[in-house]
């Protein structure tokens, strides 16, 4: 696998030693262990795990697709086999994907322990940002600031526009927002095309990144101000190499479908027999609402407030309800720029995207995630 070093938006001078850093870096591999690789003690920065005597960092991995997905299991089980690290899980207890930076309020969540070998893990009945914020709280787990969190391996793709909706990235970037350092992985899955397999060659083309991620991260040399936001095209293994990208405008075209209820019965089964608490609660609150507006009518008629009364009245049988649902469809893009994300993705490159906090970025820390990209990436055996 090879680095590509074609004309980007980075200075040359910043990626022009790229591939002897790469080449020097692979024969260390070959004839001795690196020390810089090696599991740290008591002197690690950040969350340790010091079970075993000699402390390890502590490295937290999330997801958007849920605990059971097979990119996530196949990510947690490199990382556990390679024993770098403490491997910590908190995941959606189901597939929460398109669920973008959503949390929870005013509703409790709950956390069961998972079975997932080699690692504490939990599952969460909430978003990727739940299980991020409560992973961090310290209130599940007995630290509060691991060295790193991943998010990840999703399927789909989180280029362009789509990191507004990512539930994937959502959880990378509740970590920046913590201050705890971050990357958020993506398989660019293709329907009828991509199979699971493809999950373990994705976690083998991007693990040399991620193990550099952990080792800086420690150090604290791994860049504070951004995540890394990296997308592996739908063939892993036979990818051109890693590119450092730009986010592009790309975006998936929204089709909604109108779906009937006597075609498709599951779903006014769901919504006639399997009703939530929540619903009949509101319900109620409503009808509470609307008899309150009505008495406070009958006894203030200078001061009158209507609450909910748009509903008032009305049984469940004259209420029109209408079933949606939301596909995304693959559109032609007008945008060439060869360093934008999803053009390195399409053209066979495992895209890396800095993304940032806020819009207006010093061109300082871009020049210094893009630096230690370039610096950090390890070549493919």
């Amino acid at each position: 696998m090879t680095t590509s070093v074609k004309k980007t938006v980075l200075p040359p001078s910043l990626v022009s030693n790229l591939q002897e850093v790469l080449m020097s870096r692979k024969g260390s591999d070959e004839d001795e262990e690196e020390p810089e690789l090696a599991v740290p003690c008591s002197d690690a920065v950040g969350g340790v795990d010091s079970g075993s005597g000699c402390a390890k960092p502590v490295v937290l991995v999330t997801n958007a697709e849920g605990i059971d997905a097979p990119g996530l299991a196949s990510l947690v089980e490199a990382l556990v086999r390679e024993g770098r690290c403490s491997v910590h899980v908190c995941a959606p207890q189901s597939d929460r994907s398109v669920s973008g930076h959503s949390m929870t309020l005013r509703e409790t969540l709950t956390a069961r322990t998972a079975e997932i070998s080699g690692a504490n893990a939990f599952e969460v009945s909430g978003t990727p940002a739940d299980c991020v914020s409560l992973a961090l709280s310290g209130a599940l787990f007995p630290w509060s600031k691991p060295v790193l969190v991943i998010s990840g391996i999703n399927r789909g793709s989180s280029c362009g526009h789509q990191i507004f909706c990512s539930g994937a990235v959502a959880g990378a970037r509740e970590a920046l927002i913590s201050g705890v350092p971050s990357l958020s992985i993506t398989l660019n899955w293709k329907k009828d095309e991509s199979s699971e397999s493809e999950f373990k060659d994705a976690v083998n083309v991007c693990l040399p990144l991620v193990n550099a991620a952990i080792r800086d991260a420690e150090k604290g040399v791994f860049p504070k101000s951004c995540l890394l936001n990296i997308e592996i095209p739908s063939t892993p293994s036979s990818n051109k190499g890693f590119k450092v990208t730009r986010q592009s405008l790309w975006r998936s075209l929204h089709s909604w479908q109108a779906v009937s209820a006597n075609r498709h019965p599951s779903a006014g089964h769901f919504m006639s027999n399997q009703q939530s608490l929540g619903i009949q609660l509101a319900q109620l609150s409503r009808d509470a609402s609307a008899a309150g507006a009505a008495r406070r009518l009958n006894t203030q008629r200078k001061n009158v407030e209507v609450e909910s009364v748009g509903v008032a009245g009305k049984n469940n049988a004259e209420r029109v309800k209408k079933f949606f649902r939301l596909e995304f469809l693959d559109q032609e893009q007008v945008e060439v720029d060869e360093d934008l994300d999803f053009r390195a993705v399409e053209n066979g490159f495992i895209s890396i995207t800095p993304l940032f906090l806020s819009s207006t970025v010093e061109v300082e820390a871009q020049t210094s995630a893009s630096n230690w990209i370039a610096n950090a990436i390890s070549a493919d055996e």
